[in-house]
């Protein structure tokens, strides 16, 4: 099985930075593709940015220009730089692994999931 732990949360202020790592163990050959999802009270989990089977990133309007996803080759470490930080982004952030995800920013594509690390923006 595989098993995801994110690290790097924390409160900042607004236009401040922040980022994001998430380490894969366990069995990670068929888990194509890899995504960040946030969720704040009372909302929806939403995908903030993804990157599918074949390498390419895609990342939600409300993000884009501000956060960056990226991942290391051997596809065991996830990672979200975040800058221009507002506090409309502060929710739990999760990361995610899916075998293919067609939407690398639909939640119902993934399959692994880890517990989540917090991120508060004042």
């Amino acid at each position: 099985d595989v098993q995801l732990v994110e690290s790097g949360g924390g409160s900042v202020q607004a236009g401040g930075s922040l980022r994001l790592s998430c380490v894969a163990s366990g069995y990670t050959y068929d888990k194509g593709c890899m995504g960040w999802f946030r969720q704040a009270p009372g909302k929806a989990r939403e995908g903030v940015a993804g990157i599918g089977t074949n390498g390419v990133a895609a990342a939600a309007d409300s993000v884009k220009g501000r956060f960056t996803i990226s991942r290391d080759s051997a596809k065991t470490t996830l990672f979200l730089e975040m800058n221009s930080l507002k506090p409309d982004d502060t929710a739990m952030y999760y990361c995610a692994t899916g075998v293919y995800c067609a939407n690398v920013l639909s939640p119902s594509e993934y399959d692994t999931w880890g517990q989540g690390t917090q991120v508060t923006v004042s």
